[in-house]
């Protein structure tokens, strides 16, 4: 196991999951319908670090994310990310089996003092385990 000296963590991953959850609440119909693909609200801790090389063992960040589509995520951070910048993302694999995946992301804005709203946009397209899958399409039915 590494050294977790160089790890920042959220304080209350359960507020940040709550709080991404409202904004994807308040979010206009328009520009949900404009997304080129649909999200999926998941809850997984996610691990941030910087994809370049001499960077990369520098800084881990641990969040939380609120969902996921093929494209990107919504995730909270308790540090600011770069917006711009391109990262290596590895999610919990006991929450949602996804490979490590590169992503840029696109946009981060202040939620509280240590609480920050991040959106990626990755790489390449993911797919996403098929029981994310099939329990998006059950919500769905139930609308």
């Amino acid at each position: 196991m590494e050294p977790e000296n160089n790890k920042i963590a959220l304080s209350n991953e359960e507020f940040g999951f709550n709080v991404l959850q409202d904004i994807e609440r308040q979010t206009d119909n328009n520009i949900k319908q404009k997304r080129s693909s649909e999200r999926i609200s998941v809850r997984a801790k996610i691990i941030l670090q910087p994809a370049n090389s001499s960077e990369f063992m520098s800084i881990k960040i641990q969040g939380v994310s609120g969902d996921i589509s093929s494209g990107g995520c919504s995730a909270m951070f308790p540090i600011p990310v770069k917006v711009g910048d391109i990262y290596r993302m590895q999610f919990d694999k006991s929450e949602l089996d996804i490979s490590m995946i590169f992503g840029r992301c696109m946009r981060c804005k202040l939620v509280s003092e240590d609480a920050f709203e991040s959106g990626f946009a990755f790489f390449s397209p993911i797919k996403l385990p098929d029981e994310i899958s099939s329990e998006a399409e059950c919500n769905k039915s139930l609308i």
